[in-house]
């Protein structure tokens, strides 16, 4: 039987995510690590430059106006970062019939009318669960994580996801825990009172993002 978009959610609430072996593969394998990557909403950790940046809005940034081309964008290398990527032509289906539902969403940076950067996720209660993230700009892929962290925490939302710890997250104050500590998480977030993503039309700047987030830390 195909896999099917109400499997993909059926996986989440699981703890559970798809993944393919390379952009070219046609199999998706079910991946649950034993030490999982997590944001602790309250204590997101944005540094100085990279707030100064934020703060002067040198991005615009938008929500779910370009949401396949950001799917498209993480699919491809990117220099030195990833050689090739487990987001293949299934998975692309799949998260485009989510974003259709309003399940899944993206958060893009632009610079003079170009799509630079930017990354998308899941929403399921007050659960945010990370994919990928892409950027062909310096900063523009962490504008877009800073702006998605504002936009959860003024959401209501309990849980970030970010699958795997990374250096390139840790800067930001990513937690690794195993796997018994994040089904806790999980399913507190998924009972949780959460899910104003797409009601969060007050994060429109910089300076707002920021506010929220150091309002929690």
């Amino acid at each position: 039987m195909p896999f099917t978009a109400d499997d993909l959610i059926a996986c989440y609430r699981h703890g559970v995510f798809p993944m393919a072996e390379a952009r070219d593969s046609d199999e998706l394998n079910l991946v649950d690590p034993h030490l999982r990557g997590v944001f602790p909403l309250d204590r997101f950790h944005v540094p100085k430059r990279l707030a100064r940046t934020v703060r002067q809005d040198r991005f615009e940034v938008r929500v779910d106006t370009a949401f396949a081309e950001v799917v498209a964008e993480c699919a491809e290398p990117e220099g030195d970062y990833r050689d090739d990527t487990w987001i293949n032509p299934e998975i692309e289906r799949l998260y485009g019939e989510l974003h259709a539902r309003g399940q899944a969403h993206s958060v893009e940076t632009w610079l003079q009318g170009e799509l630079v950067g930017g990354l998308y996720g899941v929403t399921i209660g007050a659960a945010f669960f990370g994919e990928s993230m892409f950027s062909r700009e310096t900063d523009a892929s962490k504008v877009a994580l800073v702006h998605l962290v504002g936009r959860l925490i003024i959401g209501g939302y309990r849980l970030l996801d970010a699958q795997f710890h990374t250096d390139h997250l840790a800067q930001f104050g990513l937690e690794e825990i195993p796997r018994t500590e994040y089904q806790v998480r999980l399913a507190g977030a998924l009972t949780g009172a959460g899910g104003g993503f797409a009601a969060a039309g007050a994060v429109t700047t910089g300076s707002v993002v920021l506010q929220a987030i150091s309002q929690t830390s």
